[in-house]
């Protein structure tokens, strides 16, 4: 398998805007989408695909995530961005993916909000919302 190329949250939002095949695939829990948010892509008359890839609060990997994709209309033929907090998760889910026969696969590097800063918050230098990409609270 090839490895999962990473990138940016700016690059990735530039994608989704010009490529009609290409979708994002947030993979946080319900609880990250309810509290924290979720991209906005309604400039690019699209939505954000949420599919956890760890199900919320046992965070086991949801043995359904492939599945979920196809029932989300997310096929193969696609160029799938995967987002998460940080960029692990979704790389996981990538590999999955991949593993499954999505050839184009990325993993958003830094996820939606970034590392963990000296003060101990996120969403501060990093990710999609540190980069001032359209983001909402539900």
């Amino acid at each position: 398998m090839a490895a999962i190329p990473d990138i940016a949250p700016a690059d990735t939002w530039a994608a989704i805007q010009e490529d009609p095949q290409a979708v994002l695939v947030d993979v946080r829990t319900d609880a990250e989408w309810n509290f924290v948010g979720l991209p906005d892509l309604s400039a690019a008359g699209k939505r954000v695909v949420l599919i956890p890839w760890q199900l919320y609060p046992s965070m086991s990997v949801n043995g359904h995530f492939a599945e979920a994709l196809h029932k989300a209309g997310v096929g193969p033929e696609n160029k799938v961005y995967f987002i998460c907090r940080s960029g692990a998760r979704s790389l996981a889910a990538a590999q999955a993916a991949q593993a499954e026969g999505y050839a184009s696969v990325f993993n958003v590097a830094d996820g939606f909000e970034g590392p963990v800063d000296r003060e101990g918050h996120r969403g501060i230098a990093a990710g999609w919302k540190a980069a001032g990409l359209p983001w909402v609270q539900r």
